[in-house]
């Protein structure tokens, strides 16, 4: 993985990042955590700059997540059963995805990066429910920067040790799923409380 790794930074640079993560997010077998944390760690070493990289990642998860939900516009739900299996997107993460997105979308759109998979499905969604563009932009663009802000500057505090991030990845982002749940009904919950004891104008 590593020397893949290397090997298509080195050859495609910043451009590479963008292409990389647009085609990861649409649905493409890129593994965009272990990319960006090995971003990260060229950064560390001063391969690269850690602002042009920022910036470039946040461009291809910016290019992916909007194409992905203009998609959603254009094509609809039968598009995504049809063809998600072959981009391994599966039956059962997008039906975790929709349960997830009806009760709480915008969380979706905002936290589903660091779930594989969700953030594959969750734009798609957001066009499917004619989510407004800008509150679709809102939540999903502050959530990219977020993504790649922290597995960037993880993978760069790692330095040597950035791959330790594969393995949790692959093996623990599951269980992130119920605990995003529990997160989010503790949001709402406090949300509605504070709006009931606002003043009315």
């Amino acid at each position: 993985m590593e020397q893949h790794l290397h090997h298509f930074i080195e050859q495609f640079g910043y451009i590479g990042i963008i292409i990389a993560l647009a085609g990861g997010i649409i649905g493409l077998p890129v593994p965009d955590e272990v990319l960006l944390t090995y971003v990260g760690y060229n950064v560390s070493t001063g391969t690269m700059s850690y602002s042009l990289a920022l910036t470039c990642s946040f461009a291809g998860a910016l290019l992916g997540i909007t194409i992905s939900y203009y998609l959603g516009i254009r094509l609809g739900l039968p598009f995504l059963h049809k063809f998600g299996p072959k981009v391994h997107i599966t039956e059962k993460r997008i039906e975790q995805t929709k349960t997830l997105f009806t009760k709480m979308g915008p969380f979706v759109l905002f936290i589903g990066y660091f779930i594989p998979g969700i953030r594959h499905v969750s734009a798609f969604l957001a066009g499917i429910n004619e989510y407004r563009f800008k509150k679709f932009a809102t939540f999903a663009y502050t959530g990219a920067f977020f993504w790649v802000f922290t597995f960037i500057t993880l993978g760069m505090t790692l330095g040597r040790d950035w791959k330790i991030v594969r393995y949790y990845a692959e093996h623990y982002s599951i269980y992130l799923i119920p605990l995003l749940i529990i997160v989010a009904i503790i949001g709402i919950f406090f949300y509605s409380r504070t709006k009931k004891h606002l003043p009315h104008k």
